[in-house]
C-alpha cells in the first residue's frame, strides 16, 4: 500500500485495491486510482494527509501552536463537510460519492468517488508546462494509468474549444442545480473544484465553502459559512485549504454578501482562465485581501470589455461580447443566472447542440431520436477525436438497448471507429463487449425472428473490415466469429449473403484450425441445404476464398481449352488443406442438382481453384466435368 496510507485501517482500505501512484490532485486532496475488490470496477480514492498541515506548525511557539491546532481542526471539519456535501447532492454534473468520508489513524481523511481522470487545475497546469516547453496549444496532455493487468500506459487528455464549451455547459448545469434545487452557493468555484472523468465530463466538487445564501427560505442541513472568518486567511496554513481569492466575487470580499450570483462572477473568471496564457484567473491576489481590494479600486485592473478581460489570448467573440459582460459585472442583479448562461450565444453551434441532445437523449421522442441518429453521421467528422471517443461513443453505446434504433446507432458507432486513430482500443474496450452482449448472449435467450436485430446485424456485417482491423485474433474468434457463424445459418438470405461476402476480411485474422473446424463446416452445411440459387452462388464464391482463391469472379477462362490458365493470387495461410478440398468441397459441388448457369459457372470456379492446388483429376472427375462443361459451353455460346 502506498506510504500515506500504510497506517490506515478502514473499510475503504479493506474493500478497495488502491494504486500506489497519485493520479492527480484537487486542492487539499491527492487522488488515487482504485478498484473495488469484489467487482473490479474502477473508482477514485481521495486522500487528505494531515501531515501536510502539521508540518506548517512545527516551528511555532506554544501559544501560536495552540491557535494553529484550532485552525487545523477547522480545516479538517471543512474538508469533512466537502465530502459529506457530495453525499447529499445527486446530479449528473456533481461528483458522485461512493463511500463516505472516513477518519484515518493518522488524523487524515479519505473517501471514494466515481472514477475521475484529473482535476481541471492539474490539466491546465500541464498545459502551461507544455506551452512553456515549446508545445503546441491544444495538443493532448498525458497521464500515466495502470491497466487491470498491471501494464502502465499513458492516457491522453485534451482541452480544445469544444471540450471547454462542453465543460462549461456541464459546470453551469451543476450550478443551476445547486442554486435552484439544493438552495446552496458553491462559494469557491475554481479549477481545483472541477474534476474530469473518463468520458471527459466535468463534475463539480470542492464544496468545503458551500453555504445557503443569505435570507434563504429553502430547507437545508448545510451550515452557513461566516464570510468574515473564511476570508480571514491564515498564512500558517497552505493556500489550498483556504478560499481562493483569485476566483472570489467582490460580493464576498467587498460587500460581505452571500448570494448565488457570486458563483456566476466566479464562473466568468473561470471562463477567462480557460483561454488565458498561462491558464490563470485575470485577478491575481497572492492570497492577500488588501491586494484584492486594491485591484477593485481601478477599472484598469478589473476584467472588462475595455481591457479584453485582461486575457493574454483572444477570447471567443460570443463569449467576450455577449456573455462575460453579464458574468463579470460589479452589480449582482445584472449577472446572468446559470440557466441563462446555458442559453447564451456562446453555446449556439452544431457540435454543442449535438452534445446537449445526447445528454437529453432519454427524454426525446422516438421520432426525434431517429431523426438525430440519421443526421449524426454527417456531423461526426467535425468533432475532436477525444470528444468522439470519450463522450459521443459511450453515449451511443448506452442507447443500444433501444432495439428500434439499433441499426442507426451502429452506423454511427462504426463511423466513429473509422475516424479514430485509436480505434483498436475503442473497439476492444467499448464496442466489442456490447456487440457480444447484443448478438451472442441475448440471441441465445430468444430464437424468434427480430427485424430490428437483423437490421443491426446487417450493419455489423457491412463493417467487417473495420472490426477485423480493430481487434486481435483471439478477440475476433471469441466474440465476433460467433456472430458471423450464426448469421451464415440465418433464415434471412440477405444476411447470409453479406456474411459470406465478408469472408475475405475474416480469414486473415483467423488461424487454420478455426477456419477448418469452425467456419468451413457452417458454410458447407448452409451450402448443401439452401434452396436459394443466390446463396448457392455466394457459397461457391466462399469456397473459392476458403481454398485460397481470389474473390474475383471467373473471367470466362474455363480451363478446358488445353491452355494453362493464369494463376490467381492465393492466400495459402487462409486456404484449407488439400484433403478438405478434395474430400469435402468436391463432393458438395458434385451434389449440385440445379443446372442454373450462374450456379454452374460459380461451381466451375471452385473446381478450377481446387485443381490448381490439389489433385486436378479429383477436381475434374467424370461425374463433375461433363455437366459443368456442358453448361459452360452453353453459357459461352
Amino acid at each position: 500500500m502506498f506510504s500515506s496510507l500504510k497506517g490506515f485501517s478502514s473499510n475503504i482500505n479493506s474493500n478497495y485495491s488502491v494504486s500506489q501512484t497519485v493520479s492527480s490532485t484537487a486542492g487539499a486532496w491527492k487522488i488515487y486510482d482504485a478498484k473495488k475488490k469484489s467487482t473490479q470496477k474502477p473508482y477514485s480514492v481521495f486522500v487528505f494527509d494531515r501531515k501536510s498541515l502539521d508540518s506548517h506548525g512545527n516551528t511555532l511557539n506554544r501559544s501560536s501552536a495552540s491557535s494553529f491546532k484550532r485552525a487545523t481542526e477547522e480545516v479538517i471539519e471543512r474538508l469533512k463537510k466537502e465530502a459529506s456535501s457530495l453525499a447529499r447532492l445527486r446530479h449528473p454534473n456533481v461528483l458522485e460519492l461512493v463511500e463516505p468520508v472516513e477518519d484515518t489513524r493518522g488524523g487524515g481523511l479519505q473517501f471514494v468517488t466515481e472514477p475521475v481522470t484529473t482535476s481541471l487545475a492539474s490539466l491546465l497546469q500541464e498545459k502551461d508546462d507544455q506551452e512553456r516547453a515549446g508545445g503546441i496549444g491544444g495538443r493532448s496532455s498525458r497521464y500515466v494509468t495502470e491497466d487491470s493487468d498491471g501494464v502502465r500506459r499513458r492516457r491522453e487528455l485534451e482541452i480544445d474549444e469544444l471540450e471547454i464549451q462542453k465543460g462549461l455547459l456541464q459546470v453551469s448545469k451543476a450550478l443551476e442545480f445547486l442554486h435552484e434545487n439544493a438552495g446552496l452557493v458553491h462559494g469557491n468555484l475554481t479549477p481545483e473544484s472541477i474534476l474530469i472523468n473518463a468520458k471527459s465530463d466535468w463534475k463539480i466538487s470542492g464544496l468545503a465553502f458551500c453555504s445557503p445564501p443569505e435570507n434563504s427560505s429553502k430547507p437545508t442541513s448545510v451550515q452557513p459559512i461566516n464570510l468574515s472568518e473564511v476570508l480571514n486567511l491564515d498564512t500558517r496554513l497552505p493556500r489550498y485549504v483556504q478560499i481562493n481569492l483569485d476566483y472570489t466575487s467582490p460580493d464576498f470580499v467587498l460587500d460581505n454578501n452571500l448570494t448565488s450570483s457570486a458563483d456566476i462572477f466566479s464562473l466568468g473568471l473561470l471562463c477567462i482562465a480557460l483561454y488565458n496564457s498561462p491558464h490563470r484567473s485575470p485577478i491575481e491576489t497572492s492570497g492577500s485581501l488588501s491586494a484584492y481590494r486594491r485591484i477593485f479600486t481601478s477599472s484598469s485592473t478589473v476584467p472588462s470589455t475595455g481591457n479584453d478581460f485582461l486575457s493574454k489570448r483572444p477570447l471567443p467573440r460570443d463569449l467576450a461580447s455577449h456573455v462575460l459582460p453579464r458574468l463579470i459585472t460589479r452589480r449582482p442583479a445584472q449577472r446572468m443566472t446559470a440557466r441563462e448562461f446555458q442559453e447564451s450565444q456562446y453555446f449556439d453551434n452544431i457540435l454543442v447542440s449535438t452534445i446537449r441532445f445526447l445528454d437529453a437523449f432519454p427524454a426525446k421522442t422516438p421520432s426525434e431520436k431517429s431523426s438525430f441518429m440519421r443526421g449524426l453521421n454527417k456531423v461526426l467528422p467535425s468533432f475532436p477525436k477525444s470528444v468522439m471517443e470519450k463522450k459521443v461513443l459511450p453515449a451511443l453505446l448506452e442507447e443500444l438497448k433501444d432495439k428500434e434504433l439499433l441499426s442507426l446507432i451502429l452506423q454511427n458507432v462504426f463511423k466513429i471507429l473509422s475516424l479514430l486513430p485509436s480505434s483498436k482500443r475503442a473497439f476492444s474496450e467499448r464496442v466489442r463487449p456490447r456487440l457480444k452482449e447484443i448478438f451472442v448472449d441475448n440471441a441465445k435467450q430468444t430464437q424468434e425472428k427480430d427485424s430490428a436485430r437483423d437490421a443491426g446485424l446487417m450493419v455489423v456485417l457491412e463493417n467487417t473490415n473495420i472490426i477485423a482491423e480493430s481487434c486481435s485474433g483471439k478477440e475476433f474468434k471469441d466474440d465476433i466469429l460467433p456472430i458471423i457463424l450464426s448469421t451464415i445459418e440465418s433464415s434471412t438470405p440477405s444476411l447470409v449473403d453479406v456474411a459470406l461476402r465478408g469472408l475475405p476480411q475474416v480469414l486473415p485474422i483467423l488461424d487454420f484450425s478455426t477456419i477448418k473446424n469452425e467456419l468451413f463446416p457452417v458454410v458447407a452445411t448452409v451450402f448443401s441445404k439452401t434452396n436459394s440459387l443466390a446463396i448457392k452462388v455466394r457459397g461457391c464464391r466462399a469456397f473459392v476464398i476458403l481454398c485460397g482463391g481470389s474473390n474475383e469472379t471467373s473471367s470466362g477462362d474455363d480451363g478446358l481449352d488445353g491452355l494453362a490458365p493464369e494463376k490467381k493470387k492465393t492466400s495459402s495461410s487462409s486456404a484449407l488443406d488439400k484433403y478438405t478440398m478434395q474430400e469435402k468441397i468436391v463432393p458438395l459441388i458434385k451434389a449440385i442438382k440445379t443446372k442454373e448457369p450462374a450456379v454452374m459457372m460459380a461451381a466451375l470456379d471452385v473446381l478450377r481453384v481446387i485443381g490448381g492446388v490439389a489433385d486436378a483429376e479429383a477436381a475434374a472427375g467424370p461425374k463433375t466435368i461433363p455437366k459443368l462443361y456442358a453448361v459452360d459451353q452453353v453459357t459461352v455460346a
